[in-house]
């Protein structure tokens, strides 16, 4: 019950302001903080306190489907610290996570995650957590035609994970695969959702013959070998933004900022490394070397949208978390260096909180934020 309350109390801020996307001006919605003069809180902006109360919502003996990747206490990481610490926003504190809540909100409900690993990441924690939340219903794993379903055959509720790492189409033609930055077929599997998280950006910048998902890129009737990676994101999400205007009208839309790596430890100090062997966050608030570039283009493309779309602006708490990644810790389990995705339990599980209390405190089909 007192977690109930403290839901309806955070929903009456957030209510009154977000990161959004206004459909009647296309306009960014700047979020004031909490004072004497306002009653807003920007729930993104804040910093990582240490909580030796606090527990994490699942482990790999609560959630059965957390796939090894992620899984870095059962790959053998020994510290236990990133696990301790709690998002707090600057002016008002974040409720936990309710399971019990959701699945009443949202039963008969579809919920999509599309996009790339990093929207694996996100599915993965958010199915753990509804897993551990109600032990006792029914849960059910399907794969069908490359996409993922949980569901709770109680509450009739499907969390889906669609993976497509660029939204538009990549096709395999006689002079090899080709990115088409104009065609997003792929969005016939994300019609009718009540409920959508976007996520693309993280493979756009991969090269090379292992880890670059195409061989040419096709932009109207030109085909080129290459082109600077944040035009054709561009290019991309322009493509993406005139299908969710068209076909996502009825639904919540959310696209997940972009989440951060940490390959460069001179990012956050001068000593030469990356996120091996990080085991604290970043003190403060802000990240040494500003937000990445893509961001603008996310939100330049979002401005101009028609439809409203709430940016889940995940990049600067996540960029301070440089001792949430698996390392060492992921993959086959101490091979590689994975500093991309992120641990489970760990970040993103703080997304899904933040996601969870955006959803809560929509009353309304679509969300409705007044204009600062």
């Amino acid at each position: 019950m007192e977690c109930k309350f403290a839901l309806l109390a955070f929903s009456c801020l957030l209510l009154q302001q977000c990161v959004a996307y206004n459909v009647e001006d296309s306009t960014t919605l700047e979020v004031p903080k909490l004072n004497k003069s306002t009653s807003y809180c920007n729930v993104f902006q804040g910093s990582w306190v240490y909580d030796d109360a606090y527990n994490p919502y699942y482990n790999s003996s609560t959630c059965s489907s957390l796939i090894k990747e992620f899984d870095c206490l059962s790959n053998g990481r020994p510290d236990q610290h990133y696990l301790k610490y709690k998002w707090k926003p600057s002016d008002c504190d974040l409720p936990r996570f309710d399971g019990q809540d959701f699945v009443t909100r949202f039963t008969g409900k579809k919920i999509m995650f599309v996009g790339d690993s990093l929207s694996l990441d996100q599915w993965q924690s958010l199915t753990c957590m509804l897993q551990t939340a109600l032990p006792h219903s029914t849960h059910k794993f399907t794969v069908k035609h490359g996409l993922s379903i949980f569901t709770i055959m109680e509450y009739n509720i499907s969390v889906m994970m669609y993976r497509t790492p660029y939204f538009v189409d990549v096709v395999s033609e006689k002079i090899g695969r080709v990115l088409k930055l104009d065609s997003i077929k792929n969005g016939n599997a994300w019609k009718g959702m009540d409920v959508i998280i976007f996520n693309s950006w993280h493979w756009w910048v991969h090269k090379g013959s292992t880890s670059q998902g195409w061989d040419y890129i096709q932009k109207g009737k030109k085909i080129y070998k290459d082109m600077d990676r944040l035009t054709a994101y561009k290019y991309g999400l322009t493509t993406w933004s005139k299908w969710v205007n068209s076909y996502a009208k009825n639904s919540q839309v959310f696209f997940q900022g972009i989440s951060p790596t940490h390959y460069r430890s001179q990012e956050w100090n001068t000593s030469t490394g990356n996120c091996k062997g990080e085991t604290t966050p970043i003190s403060g608030s802000t990240y040494p070397t500003g937000l990445p570039e893509p961001v603008g283009v996310v939100k330049e493309i979002l401005s101009s949208m028609s439809t409203k779309v709430t940016l889940l602006d995940i990049t600067t708490l996540s960029q301070l978390r440089k001792d949430g990644h698996p390392s060492i810790y992921g993959l086959d389990g101490n091979q590689g260096n994975d500093c991309s995705h992120w641990c489970l339990p760990g970040v993103p599980d703080t997304w899904n909180e933040l996601l969870s209390a955006l959803l809560v405190s929509q009353p309304k089909k679509r969300l409705l934020f007044n204009q600062l």
